[in-house]
């Protein structure tokens, strides 16, 4: 039973990277089941026996691609360091949001929006909307433990994640070829973690 389970664990992961990979490079729409089996190595009933549908799929490939950067894994973290604990937060999003696969994401749900109106939705949950909930979640422990004083959370939540997109996101998302620097994203980010702590210190 525990090599069955092994086996069900990496034929589900070989899925989720085919269909990262498919859906990043060809989009939603010309990203079909039988593509994905094929380049898995797995049968097509194998792909639906893991995941029922194609929405499901794109759904599940989003979560895996946020849990494979660790945007959300402060588990290890000592919250009465705050500043250590929000700028880890603010390194991993910048990483996930300017990464080759969230920007082509982000653009499929623009191109065929229209068409696939679900495919944005899918996302938004998936995505933002999940890293918005941890969020919100670890703004209200720091104001549960008299780290910080937030009293909504979600706004706080809204505000740390938007200030830390920063100037490269926006070059990211235009496709400028000279962007700033890793020291000077960097730079940003701490700075930006900073200015946060003091907006919500202990007065």
């Amino acid at each position: 039973m525990v090599n069955k389970r092994s086996k069900n664990e990496i034929k589900r992961q070989q899925i989720l990277d085919a269909a990262v990979t498919l859906f990043t490079e060809h989009g939603y729409a010309a990203t079909s089941m039988d593509l994905i089996a094929k380049n898995a190595d797995v049968s097509k009933q194998t792909v639906y026996s893991h995941f029922g549908s194609k929405d499901e799929l794109f759904s599940a490939s989003v979560e895996y691609k946020c849990e494979s950067l660790n945007i959300l894994d402060l588990s290890l973290h000592d919250l009465s360091d705050p500043q250590a604990v929000l700028l880890k937060l603010a390194q991993n999003f910048t990483e996930f949001i300017t990464s080759k696969e969230a920007c082509a994401v982000h653009k499929i749900c623009v191109f065929e929006s229209t068409s696939y109106p679900q495919v944005s939705e899918i996302f938004y949950k998936a995505g933002p909307l999940r890293i918005i909930n941890e969020v919100t979640l670890l703004m209200a422990k720091l104001h549960q433990q008299k780290i910080l004083v937030i009293e909504n959370p979600r706004h706080a939540a809204s505000q740390f994640l938007n200030m830390m997109k920063g100037e490269l996101w926006m070059q990211t998302e235009f496709n400028i070829k000279e962007r700033i620097s890793p020291e000077e994203v960097e730079e940003y980010l701490r700075n930006s973690v900073a200015f946060f702590i003091r907006g919500y210190a202990i007065k």
